[in-house]
């Protein structure tokens, strides 16, 4: 493997995956100096050769294997499916390169463990795609929130108002507990809960329910929470992927202000906004406003910075670090719709049972189920 770590030797990449997400990897990587996208990989005949020739790459595979034995690459970014993830990444490592891996990174904490633990072995970073942390305005507003300049925080809401039909669930490994490895909360709600997480800090406690409401799946098509954060602040958590008109939507009520954004899959300036209490003074107001220069989130920004902590050596920034505190929320939301009880992050962080995976009981609402609501939140009720 090549062992690239300066700007005199560009580093080479590789995609393994060629759906949707992979398309914002490769155009992310095309604007990256001193990185080449040198090789693609996907099972599906013909696929990566298809992506491959779409985005300018010298080499396609239809296995991770055949593209580690055959090509010098110095990091791997895995836009698969979450099931793969834990062992794909260690061959990676073993092969002796980085991996980018898209979330959820697995189905359980205890295969992340396993992740990281092989990338502390072979001297390897981890880097988790996570997305929403990054920007310029994500940035100034955890610099405020860390200053204390806007008191403490006291209420949140953070809410993922998706819409996902028939089509989308018709792939083969969507809405089932042992390939996707949890619904709606770990494939979609876990990407604002890691930016609420980012902005609030370490958390405490978790509450949380799984409803299926509208969809034929074996996991959640909705579910709601509870977070409480070491700080005292509280947050109500809502994932669906039944509503039609769609919002990714963080708000967090301070002592001295209210923070809001309302965005999809995204954000810009234009997505945030900074409410002062009526105490504060419009000097202080002012000083609280977002930046002239902007950058939004996405994978552009989070690559960039990743890259150039892989080109020089450093450890791997903010946006790409803590690896498992939003997955650690999740988790706490299945056990707890599990047991019925608010789960606290010391139980998640000891006890083996709970970083095995996801699968819980969800309360089926759907019509002609024979739901009676009566028998408490977090039954089962129809098939699971």
């Amino acid at each position: 493997m090549s062992t690239a770590a300066s700007t005199d030797s560009p580093l080479r990449a590789a995609l393994v995956g060629t759906g949707s997400v992979a398309r914002l990897h490769a155009e992310a990587l095309a604007l990256l100096p001193h990185v080449e996208l040198v090789a693609a990989a996907d099972p599906m005949p013909g696929r990566a050769a298809e992506f491959a020739a779409t985005h300018g790459i010298p080499a396609a595979f239809e296995s991770l294997e055949q593209l580690l034995a055959a090509t010098d690459v110095d990091v791997v970014h895995l836009c698969t499916p979450p099931g793969g993830h834990a062992k794909q990444t260690r061959m990676v490592f073993e092969a002796g390169a980085h991996v980018v891996v898209e979330k959820p990174p697995a189905l359980s904490l205890a295969e992340v463990d396993e992740m990281t633990d092989a990338a502390r072995a072979a001297g390897k970073h981890l880097a988790v795609v996570f997305q929403q942390r990054t920007g310029t305005a994500a940035t100034h507003v955890k610099a405020l929130l860390d200053s204390g300049v806007l008191g403490r925080p006291l209420l949140a809401t953070c809410s993922t108002l998706w819409y996902r039909g028939t089509d989308y669930y018709s792939v083969p490994w969507r809405g089932k507990w042992d390939t996707e490895g949890g619904g709606t909360t770990l494939s979609h709600g876990i990407h604002q809960v890691d930016l609420l997480a980012y902005l609030l800090g370490e958390w405490a406690t978790v509450n949380g329910q799984l409803w299926r409401l509208a969809r034929d799946l074996e996991t959640e098509d909705a579910s709601t929470g509870t977070i409480v954060f070491e700080s005292g602040a509280v947050a109500s958590v809502l994932s669906s992927v039944v509503s039609p008109r769609e919002a990714s939507v963080i708000r967090i009520d301070t002592e001295n202000a209210t923070l809001e954004l309302e965005h999809l899959y995204g954000h810009g300036h234009a997505n945030w906004r900074i409410t002062p209490a009526a105490h504060v003074s419009e000097a202080d107001a002012a000083a609280w406003q977002l930046p002239d220069a902007e950058e939004p989130s996405g994978h552009d920004a989070l690559l960039f910075e990743v890259y150039a902590a892989l080109l020089n050596g450093d450890p791997l920034p903010a946006v790409a670090a803590e690896p498992t505190r939003a997955l650690e929320i999740v988790a706490a939301l299945y056990a707890s719709a599990r047991e019925g009880v608010s789960v606290d992050r010391s139980r998640i962080v000891t006890e083996p049972a709970l970083r095995g995976g996801m699968r819980s009981p969800v309360t089926d609402l759907r019509p002609g189920m024979g739901r009676d609501v009566g028998q408490g939140v977090g039954q089962e009720a129809g098939r699971s």
